[in-house]
């Protein structure tokens, strides 16, 4: 079955970075849309950055210019680079197969990212 493990949170101050790592594994991953989503407290889940088979990303408009993500078809492996960190970016961080924004596979347990002086 679908597995998406997710790792590298942790806690950072305003202004620095983090890289989070997702393995996926039970599905072809080469062919998959890969997304990184995130929840903070008391907020929907949103959708941060995709990345295509083909490599094209695109990112929300909060995170644009500070994220950057990034896949490893031969690893199956979907990261996401986090530079300028603000506090609201407080979040658990989860990545996903997404078709047309929507998650398809089951969560994993997210990584915790923390901005805080």
């Amino acid at each position: 079955q679908v597995q998406l493990v997710e790792s590298g949170g942790g806690l950072v101050q305003p202004g620095g970075s983090l890289r989070l790592s997702c393995a996926a594994s039970g599905i072809m991953f080469r062919i998959y849309t890969m997304g990184w989503y995130r929840q903070a407290p008391g907020k929907q889940r949103e959708l941060v950055a995709t990345i295509t088979i083909s490599g094209r990303t695109d990112y929300a408009d909060s995170v644009r210019g500070r994220f950057t993500i990034s896949r490893d078809n031969a690893k199956n492996t979907v990261s996401l680079q986090m530079n300028s960190l603000k506090p609201e970016d407080t979040a658990v961080y989860y990545c996903n197969t997404p078709v047309g924004g929507r998650a398809t596979s089951p969560w994993g347990q997210g990584t915790q990212v923390t901005v805080s002086s």
